[in-house]
């Protein structure tokens, strides 16, 4: 029977003891990696990941001399996957749901560490590279929040838009239906609620089963919560216990 190559693989942590728990999590429990490489801050990361070019890097968000984002621009000619590693923070956590990331939150779970991994074997065994890096990249560098771009999972595998031409979005079971701007319908594997977490303003849910792009609002129609009318024509209706928080972004 023939043996799976392992993944290679670098951790980037700045903190000595963060680093060797999560090598030995690693070691112990995803016997599919193969670490080989270890650096603690940005002056160190680049010019390793340049040499050994690995197909999985473990990057600590916040380190010494750049943070996670600046070591992903220097290496922007490479190509791997990324497991961030992060203490919480609402910002950070919001950018990397946006771009579809795998990552970690300190402390680790070894449960979730061991689920990051397979999601990640599984893309690489199946070539299916797409490079989240980049996105992830130019969504932190983009100052419009309305220009940045969201990766969406459907069935087929990824697509990118960027938020200002999702018109709304409808809860359909497990799945999330996402309306454009140019007629076109995605069906993404997510939950609507994931989209109420990462979606900043002007999104705005109005209904148990409807988010909306308050910019697409052509109309609102009174009534015990009233509906809108989209520029994609549709109309929504808004549900009473969200009918104050709807109204206050048009006053």
């Amino acid at each position: 029977m023939m043996m799976l190559q392992k993944i290679r693989s670098v951790i980037v942590e700045d903190e000595t003891a963060a680093r060797e728990v999560l090598k030995n999590y690693v070691q112990k429990y995803c016997p599919q990696i193969e670490v080989v490489g270890e650096a603690q801050n940005f002056k160190e990361a680049v010019p390793l990941l340049h040499e050994l070019q690995p197909q999985l890097v473990f990057l600590d968000v916040e380190m010494p001399f750049g943070n996670a984002f600046d070591v992903l621009e220097a290496c922007k000619d490479l190509q791997f996957e990324t497991i961030f590693v992060t203490a919480f923070s609402e910002y950070s956590l919001k950018a990397l749901n946006q771009s579809a990331a795998y990552y970690l939150l300190k402390p680790i779970s070894i449960e979730e560490l061991i689920t990051a991994v397979n999601k990640v074997q599984q893309h690489i065994q199946n070539h299916e590279i797409f490079n989240r890096n980049k996105i992830i990249v130019e969504n932190f560098r983009e100052t419009k929040l309305e220009k940045q771009q969201v990766i969406l999972p459907t069935l087929e595998g990824f697509e990118v838009v960027k938020m200002e031409e999702i018109v709304r979005l409808r809860g359909n079971g497990n799945f999330t239906d996402l309306y454009l701007s140019d007629g076109q319908k995605k069906m993404v594997c997510r939950f609507l609620k994931h989209f109420t977490e990462i979606l900043p303003f002007p999104f705005v849910r109005v209904h148990k089963s409807h988010i909306i792009n308050v910019n697409s609002v052509k109309s609102y129609h009174k009534g015990a919560g009233g509906y809108v009318t989209l520029t994609d024509g549709s109309e929504i209706e808004i549900s009473p216990s969200y009918k104050e928080d709807f109204l206050k972004v048009f006053k």
